[in-house]
């Protein structure tokens, strides 16, 4: 049995880490076996490539250098960990995926929604998500809670508006395959959503 794929996107401190925690908890409490990840990072190399991408200390990377780290990162994700746990049948639950590359490099950076998305289709032998929880925050609100900033969180205002509305514009063109949600609401609230969406995809399988 094929397991699931599940990722979790959105702006920063929108709230993800909380309700992948709740996620997987009730996935658990309902037998299911899960795989918590996160990109960058999942693997040795991913990690690595992590601390290149979001340290304050790289100032100034070039955006086709990294997008190029990301999509590196992501195909080692894929082959060592995300699809041998799909194909074991258990759930993964990933902190963000390929459509952080394309709102945050080709969006926001001027690369190409297009050229990025291939990127890391042919990165990843062009594995998506069954479902992509999206959390959507103003960017003025979530960046206020960010008290240690990386080098990505570090980007102006209109730099993350820029990749708040390409999230937007990718859950618009794939409903089936989105579920938006305003992280305004309560940590409860948000859960019985998500839990709700991810029950029916299950019990469809």
């Amino acid at each position: 049995m094929r397991g699931m794929f599940i990722a979790f996107e959105g702006g920063e401190a929108a709230g993800k880490s909380t309700q992948e925690t709740l996620l997987a908890a009730s996935l658990v409490q309902a037998g299911r076996a899960v795989v918590r990840t996160r990109e960058p990072g999942g693997t040795p190399a991913g990690e690595a490539i992590r601390e290149i991408v979001l340290s304050p200390a790289y100032e100034g990377l070039d955006p086709h250098a990294e997008a190029l780290l990301f999509a590196a990162a992501r195909g080692e994700h894929v082959a060592r960990i995300i699809r041998p746990a799909l194909q074991r049948g258990a759930v993964v639950v990933c902190d963000r995926y390929i459509d952080s590359s394309i709102a945050y490099q080709g969006a926001a950076r001027g690369l190409g929604i297009e050229r990025v998305r291939e990127l890391s289709l042919w990165a990843t032998d062009g594995l998506l998500p069954d479902l992509t929880l999206v959390l959507d925050i103003d960017p003025v609100i979530g960046l206020s809670r960010v008290t240690s900033p990386d080098r990505l969180e570090s980007e102006s205002v209109t730099y993350h508006r820029q990749v708040r509305q390409a999230f937007l514009d990718l859950a618009a063109a794939e409903p089936n395959r989105y579920l938006v949600l305003d992280a305004s609401a309560t940590q409860q609230e948000i859960a019985g959503q998500i839990w709700q969406r991810v029950a029916d995809e299950l019990d469809a399988r």
